[in-house]
């Protein structure tokens, strides 16, 4: 292939390829800051929030012995903590063993039909917008390397990215300490109090962080955040009424 550069001149090709990594650049730093670890200790903390305020309500419901009510919650905190923990690392570790299966396809089909690929990425290109002459030029430029060629096929053909492998050990700690703060949150007002008013205490402690949880949703999302908040104040105000209505019914049920 001829030089990119002729004279002082930069061929098309080569201004094209800047721009792309130029993008590409700030996508990437643009979905390393919004997604990844932050998204999971987001939906840790409502995990565990919500989960935990619900074990309390219903018990709560059901007797009026705090103690009671803080080793339940208690529990289920830590419950909540290790099947998250558990869960957060088989669904990374399986997603990128997937990925990396797609790739390794990707890597013999290339090997083994480069010409099919090659006109693959030609039309990918074309699709995004490209002439058929640009389209040419950068599949030719990315066919010459295989790692390149397989690593560009993964993310135009699969939307598979380096960024998109998460870190298995990463996801458990970050789902499981999310999920014990958040479960934590309705249970403090048990360690200083008893009664009604632990519980009521306990309650508005958990609505409030419930907004709170729900507006910090909005940073990887498109959502406002107060829609989000109190989308997630509804639900949490729901999730409450409904365990400590069960808890009530669990009452007269073993009286009867």
């Amino acid at each position: 292939m001829n030089s990119d550069i002729v004279g002082e001149r930069i061929s098309p090709v080569s201004a094209i390829s800047e721009s792309i990594k130029r993008i590409w650049k700030q996508e990437r730093w643009h979905k390393t800051r919004t997604g990844g670890w932050i998204g999971d200790a987001i939906y840790g903390i409502n995990d565990g929030l919500g989960a935990i305020f619900g074990i309390i309500a219903g018990v709560a419901g059901y007797t009026s012995n705090s103690q009671t009510v803080l080793i339940s919650g208690f529990f289920g905190a830590l419950a909540s903590t290790l099947s998250m923990g558990a869960g957060a690392w088989l669904a990374t570790k399986s997603e990128t063993e997937l990925q990396q299966r797609e790739i390794a396809h990707e890597r013999r089909e290339i090997l083994e039909d480069p010409e099919h690929e090659f006109e693959e990425l030609v039309l990918l290109y074309q699709l995004k917008g490209f002439s058929e002459e640009e389209s040419h030029k950068l599949a030719r430029h990315v066919a010459k390397d295989t790692d390149l060629f397989v690593k560009t096929m993964a993310q135009e053909e699969l939307g598979i990215t380096e960024e998109s492998a998460g870190n298995p050990w990463m996801s458990a700690l970050v789902g499981s300490i999310s999920t014990f703060v958040g479960g934590i949150v309705p249970l403090v007002p048990f360690f200083f109090l008893h009664g009604p008013v632990a519980m009521i205490l306990a309650a508005t402690v958990s609505i409030l962080a419930h907004f709170a949880v729900g507006a910090a949703k909005s940073l990887v999302t498109a959502r406002s955040w107060w829609s989000s908040g109190l989308e997630m104040t509804a639900a949490g105000i729901i999730v409450g009424v409904v365990a400590y209505g069960l808890g009530v019914v669990g009452t007269l049920v073993v009286q009867v």
